[in-house]
């Protein structure tokens, strides 16, 4: 797990850190954009599960969620501080930009880490309390220490941490695991590569300072791209999955089927595009479109779910 030296900014001392830090600068340590879709996802999953769970339980639960998710961003950037400093897209992070030091940045996800475990184990079910805990060390050790460094596979393989919430939700009410959360996360395994190799086609350049073995640095942009197509038509399948297992209506399938459809048009223009356009316009349309498209997946299964309760 050899780590990058590529941190070119001079750190102040941790105490004028500490003392400087704003409630703001640690509140970005905790991945905001992400944790705002590992909440909704988990949400869905929660409203999705079979059963009943008191309204306080489940703001609990929820709570949990997102402040392991919060740990997990900020234990990722306290070991990423190095290639971060490098990456234009990173480089304002709280500890490259030098207003939270990396001692305060570990203590804190440890700390985080740690409530949102041992909180969720005994106010809601230790199931999902250990599945919290895997996904925390999943995106913390696996991911961000080992594969993100070492292999060009590292989002496939990596995109696991981030399709565990929905099933966390579920097992917080049903205190199991079962197929349909499994699918659940499926589609949000299968939804990650082409969605981060869109952003990373563009960004290459970031990857290549920072020493990141991103799929297009290593396999090229025309391999990239058809691997983006291949995922993008297994995902469409896959996202309609649970109108056929009959665990969501007709309804959701037909708008699962039809995003599928613009899904793979964006991702088949993509890979018939040339190679030598420098503004990324398809890039930018897929990687735009991929969040749009999980939004509406969640969102469709969770009214979905809502309105058979209400409607039987």
């Amino acid at each position: 797990m050899a780590r990058t030296q590529a941190n070119p900014i001079e750190q102040p001392s941790d105490v004028s850190l500490l003392s400087a830090a704003m409630p703001g600068d640690y509140f970005q340590l905790l991945k905001p954009r992400v944790m705002s879709l590992v909440v909704f996802t988990a949400l869905i999953g929660l409203i999705m599960a079979p059963g009943s769970i008191s309204p306080v339980v489940g703001v609990v639960a929820i709570l949990c969620i997102a402040i392991g998710a919060g740990a997990s961003g900020a234990l990722n950037m306290w070991y990423d501080a190095d290639i971060d400093a490098v990456m234009q897209r990173t480089l304002r992070r709280p500890i490259p930009a030098g207003q939270v030091g990396a001692s305060e940045a570990l203590a804190f996800g440890l700390v985080l880490s740690l409530f949102s475990v041992m909180t969720m184990g005994v106010l809601v079910n230790w199931l999902a309390a250990s599945l919290l805990a895997f996904t925390i060390f999943f995106y913390v050790v696996i991911y961000t220490m080992w594969l993100k460094r070492s292999t060009p596979q590292n989002i496939v393989i990596g995109g696991a941490a981030g399709a565990f919430p929905p099933m966390i939700g579920w097992a917080a009410v049903t205190g199991s695991v079962s197929i349909e959360s499994i699918v659940l996360f499926a589609i949000i395994f299968i939804w990650t590569p082409p969605h981060f190799w869109a952003l990373a086609l563009y960004k290459a350049g970031d990857y290549d300072k920072a020493n990141i073995p991103m799929m297009p640095n290593i396999a090229g942009a025309a391999s990239t791209r058809r691997q983006i197509l291949f995922y993008t038509l297994v995902l469409a399948v896959t996202a309609v999955l649970p109108t056929w297992l009959g665990f969501a209506s007709m309804a959701y399938g037909v708008i699962a089927g039809l995003l599928g459809v613009v899904f793979v048009g964006l991702a088949w223009t993509l890979w018939n595009s040339p190679l030598n356009d420098k503004e990324y316009k398809n890039e930018k349309r897929l990687f735009g479109f991929s969040i749009f498209y999980l939004f509406v997946i969640f969102g469709a299964l969770g009214i979905d779910a809502i309105v058979q309760r209400v409607f039987p």
